[in-house]
Formats: C-alpha cells, sequence, structure tokens
C-alpha cells in the first residue's frame, strides 16, 4: 500500500465537509461535553457504570411514554425516559441501603429488571413501534442536523438546543456546588457533619446524569454514551490529582474527542478504500486513544513516567549502595573496589552498575585508581550519612521493638535509603546516642 500523503488527506476532507458536518461536531462536543462534566463525579465516587445501566433500563419509560400518549413526538419519550433514568438512580441507591450490597450489585439488578420490563412492553407493542436497534446502541448523530427548530431565520438542531440547555445546567451545577460535590465525592461522613447533605448532592448529581444520558441517547446510542461520561474524566485523571484542574482537562478531551472523531469517521475508511463511518463510534475511538496517551505520558499516574521514575530511584539506590560499600571497605583498609567486586556484592548487572558508575564519576562522588574505584570526599560524605542511617536504624529496632539481631539488616537497609537528617537526630536522640551498633561497629558521626 503506497504511503498517503498529507496533501491527499486535507483534500479529501475539504471535499466530504458540509454544512451538516459543522452541525454534527457541535451536538457531538455538546454531548461529550455535558456528560464528562458529571463523569468526573461519577468516576471519583467508583460509579462509573451508573451512566450504562440508566442507558439501559430508559427502555420502559420510551415504551410507556408511547403507550400513554400513542404517539411517537420526541417530548413525551424523553419525559418518560428521564423519569425512568432518575428511578433507576433512586432505586440503586435504595437497593444498595436495604440489602447492603455494593453499588455495582444494585445497578445489575435495577438496570436488567427495568431493561427487561422494557423488552416486555416493546414486544406487546412490537407492530406499533418502530425502534431501530442501530439507533439505540449507536445513535443516530448524523441525522441530527435534519431535526430541527426554526428560530429566527437561524435552522438549530433539536439535538443541539437540547444538549447545549443540558450542557448549560451541568456546567452551573457543577460550578455552583463545586465545595459541596468536592467534599461529598471525596468524604461523605465529612459533608455531613459540615452541613452538606450529602444524600442530597447524590440524588442531584443521578437526576442530571439521567437527563444528561437521555439527552445523548439519540446522539451517541446507549453504548457509546457511557464513553464520553468516563473516558475523558478517566483520561484527565491520569494527567492530574486536582479536582478543578481535571475537570477542565476532561472538558478540553469531550471535545476533542468529539471534533477529532468526527474528522476520523470521515477521512480514516478512505485510507482503505471504504466510504465514512460513524461519528459516535469513531468519538469513542478517539477518546480511547486520547486516554491511551494520558495513560502513558500523564505526568503523574502515566506507566512510561512511572517507569522511568521507578528505574531512576532504582539506579540512585544502587548508587548510594556503590558509596556505602566503598566507605565500609575504607573502614576495613581496603578503599577500592574492582567492578567485577560490586557486582557480586551488590547483585546488580554490569549495565545497571555501569551506568550507576557513570553517573558517580560525572558526580565527583568516586574515582577510579589502579586498584578499582575508591570515595572521593564528596562521596564519603554521602556514604557517612547512609551508613549512619543504616547503623541507627539497626540500634532503633533492636532497643525499641525487640527485634533479633541477625534480623535487623535487611529492614534497616529499606529504610536507610530514605532517611533524611532530621530523621536520624530523632533516632539518635531516642537511642541515647549510641556509638556502636547492635553488631559493635562504630556508627558515624553526622560531621565529621
Amino acid at each position: 500500500m503506497s504511503p498517503i500523503s498529507t496533501d491527499a488527506i486535507f483534500a479529501n476532507l475539504v471535499f466530504a465537509w458540509g454544512w451538516l458536518d459543522n452541525w454534527i461536531v457541535v451536538v457531538g462536543c455538546l454531548s461529550a461535553l455535558a456528560a464528562a462534566l458529571l463523569g468526573n463525579f461519577l468516576v471519583l465516587r467508583r460509579m462509573s457504570m451508573l451512566g450504562d445501566a440508566v442507558t439501559h433500563a430508559v427502555l420502559p419509560g420510551i415504551a410507556i411514554a408511547f403507550l400513554i400518549t400513542q404517539s411517537r413526538s420526541s417530548l413525551p419519550m424523553f419525559i418518560g425516559a428521564v423519569i425512568v433514568g432518575v428511578l433507576t438512580a433512586v432505586f440503586t441507591e435504595w437497593i444498595r441501603g436495604i440489602g447492603k450490597v455494593d453499588e455495582g450489585a444494585s445497578m445489575g439488578v435495577v438496570f436488567t429488571s427495568l431493561f427487561a420490563f422494557g423488552l416486555v412492553l416493546l414486544v406487546q407493542t412490537a407492530d406499533k413501534v418502530d425502534l431501530d436497534p442501530n439507533c439505540v446502541l449507536y445513535g443516530a448523530i448524523e441525522l441530527t442536523p435534519l431535526d430541527y427548530f426554526v428560530i429566527g431565520d437561524k435552522q438549530i438542531p433539536r439535538a443541539a438546543l437540547v444538549l447545549g440547555i443540558v450542557t448549560v445546567i451541568n456546567a452551573l451545577f457543577v460550578t455552583v456546588f463545586f465545595k459541596e460535590l468536592k467534599i461529598s465525592s471525596f468524604d461523605p461522613a465529612l459533608a455531613t457533619t459540615m452541613g452538606i447533605s450529602a444524600k442530597g448532592m447524590h440524588y442531584a448529581l443521578m437526576v442530571l446524569v439521567s437527563v444528561t444520558a437521555v439527552a445523548s441517547f439519540e446522539s451517541v446510542g446507549s453504548i457509546l454514551v457511557v464513553a464520553m461520561f468516563i473516558v475523558p474524566p478517566a483520561a484527565a485523571y491520569m494527567l492530574t490529582d486536582r479536582l478543578g484542574w481535571m475537570i477542565c482537562l476532561s472538558g478540553l478531551i469531550a471535545i476533542a474527542s468529539a471534533s477529532l472523531g468526527h474528522v476520523a469517521a470521515i477521512v480514516v475508511p478512505t485510507w482503505f478504500g471504504y466510504g465514512s463511518t460513524t461519528t459516535s463510534g469513531m468519538m469513542a475511538v478517539v477518546a480511547g486513544l486520547l486516554f491511551v496517551v494520558a495513560a502513558c505520558l500523564g505526568p503523574r499516574h502515566g506507566v512510561i513516567i512511572k517507569a522511568i521514575r521507578r528505574q531512576q530511584l532504582a539506579w540512585t539506590i544502587l548508587c548510594d549502595d556503590v558509596v556505602g560499600f566503598l566507605y565500609r571497605c575504607e573502614e576495613r583498609a581496603n578503599g577500592c573496589a574492582h567492578m567485577s567486586t560490586l557486582s557480586s556484592e551488590l547483585f546488580a548487572s554490569r549495565f545497571s552498575l555501569g551506568f550507576a558508575l557513570r553517573g558517580l564519576l560525572r558526580q565527583g562522588q568516586i574515582r577510579l585508581l589502579t586498584d578499582g574505584y575508591a570515595l572521593t570526599e564528596a562521596g564519603r560524605d554521602r556514604a557517612r550519612q547512609l551508613v549512619r542511617s543504616h547503623r541507627l536504624w539497626e540500634q532503633y529496632l533492636v532497643t525499641e521493638t525487640t527485634a533479633q539481631t541477625d534480623k535487623i539488616h535487611a529492614r534497616a537497609h529499606q529504610f536507610e535509603h530514605f532517611t533524611e537528617r532530621p530523621m536520624r537526630d530523632e533516632l539518635d536522640r531516642v537511642t541515647e546516642a549510641p556509638e556502636l551498633d547492635p553488631h559493635g561497629t562504630p556508627i558515624p558521626r553526622e560531621e565529621t
């Protein structure tokens, strides 16, 4: 397959783009943004699947609305779906409290029961109700610009108007009740003691989740709306621990997912000789890809960043072990050690040890002599603090925890790498400034 040039991609996008695409992107962005604003609190409350439960459970609401009104008008079905969505949240919380079961179990009971009830109603009215399974699963965002209101001389798609109102309501709710949502999400008991109704905030959030899920139902479908609730906030959580920034980032990721998703739905299939594909599906795919990027490169929780930090810590500890070993060699009157000796004594690979030695040489903490590596004055100062920490910890473990002398080395070896001057001074005070450790070895002074 020949490579596709950037110009060809741009030309294909320009020729395929029309006014319908503008409204599709607007509807997608509003749907994603409205869901992501509330999704942050679903993620923090470990209720990520509530949106999925609500979108499945609204089926009887739609069927009952049709049976009562004998109309396929959107408004009665929307109201019916919202009522059942709210009841789903209420029943879920009620069963969780009464049955003393976790959130997932109560959701499973409620959403499967209501979904089954909805199926029964649909079977009874099967010859009267036209329900497209593809529309239910994936939505019909490509058709939303064709159903519009005329406001002045403008044609505004009904979905854009509804989702715009829902987005504004959600944004106002999150902004006005930010403190209450934050406290009740992290510590409901503390919220109650501060006079904040944690249960009231929970039900208010659930009502808006239900309204948002039903409003987004037509655009992105019952399955993919869950991605809009969860994936952008989860990706934002990988990037920051601050809730305010998390909400802002989740909104940007949601908008990027919707915009890039529609572009990808037009462009990507042409690379393989196909026509455009479903936008809502591509929105979820792009959101998933953005999550993968955040999960890999996130500054706090990114997999790659964590791996780099772990390796840096491993090399730092190995450098500590090298200078500590050379210091003990000096105590035995032999202040040098070859690389082979260091590798066997410290159980380090030659690659890791070579990297650590080069780092210590650059820092001026060791020098290479004919007899091997030896400490410089700077390295000796670092090693003395490390060995002092180790021996003070051994003394503390013996005097304060009655640990056996032959079992304290490994534990002290773990602690020595993370013991700063204030902790050493405290250990020295608690152990009454000992001169020798439990093995009879002198404990170095803090200053030479």
